[in-house]
C-alpha cells in the first residue's frame, strides 16, 4: 500500500515537471531554429556549429545532399555569396513532436523572398518560395542541436489535389 501510494504521489508531481521541462525544451528547440533563420538572413554560416551536430546533414530542396557540418556550411555559404546574397527568411510556424525525451522532429513553415537575380545552375531565375522544412534535433550535453533537415519548395498549384484534403472525416 505505501509503494502504490508513493508511486502515485511521484506520478502526480512529476507530470508539471515534465510539462515545464518539455516547454523549456520547445522554446530551445525554437531559438535553435531561429539562429538557422539568423544564419540565412545575415549571409554567414560561421555560427553553424552552435545549431548543429558534427555529422549533420542537409537535402536541400533540389535534392543536393550534404553530409556532415564542414560541407553543409560550405555549401550554404558558397550559395549565400551569389545566389541568396540578399534574400531574407521569415519563419511561419514551426510544429515539434518529441520521439524521445532527447529526439525531436520539427516542421518548419517558412518563407523566403527573392534571391538576388542571379540565375540558378539550371539557368532559372529563383523566386520567392514558402517551403516547408523537415528538422531533426537532438539534445547533446543540455543543448538541443540539428542533426539532419531537408528542405522542400510549397506546390500552391499541387495544394487543392492533396488526397489527404478528400479524406472522409470519421
Amino acid at each position: 500500500m505505501k509503494k502504490a501510494l508513493t508511486t502515485t504521489i511521484f506520478l502526480l508531481l512529476s507530470g508539471p515537471i515534465l510539462a515545464q521541462n518539455r516547454a523549456k525544451d520547445e522554446t530551445a528547440i525554437n531559438a535553435q531554429v531561429d539562429a538557422v533563420l539568423t544564419s540565412w538572413n545575415q549571409h554567414n554560416y560561421e555560427d553553424m556549429k552552435n545549431y548543429t551536430t558534427e555529422d549533420t546533414d542537409w537535402v536541400n530542396v533540389v535534392g543536393m545532399w550534404w553530409k556532415g557540418r564542414k560541407e553543409s556550411q560550405y555549401a550554404h555559404q558558397s550559395y549565400h555569396n551569389t545566389i541568396f546574397k540578399t534574400s531574407r527568411g521569415e519563419k511561419k510556424s514551426a510544429a515539434i513532436r518529441f520521439i524521445t525525451k532527447d529526439v525531436a522532429i520539427v516542421h518548419v513553415e517558412w518563407y523566403f523572398s527573392d534571391p538576388t537575380p542571379v540565375p540558378l545552375p539550371d539557368g532559372k531565375k529563383p523566386g520567392p518560395n514558402e517551403d516547408l522544412a523537415t528538422l531533426v534535433f537532438v539534445k547533446q550535453h543540455g543543448k538541443w542541436l540539428m542533426t539532419a533537415g531537408e528542405n522542400v519548395h510549397i506546390d500552391k498549384g499541387a495544394q487543392p489535389f492533396d488526397p489527404v484534403n478528400q479524406m472522409p472525416k470519421n
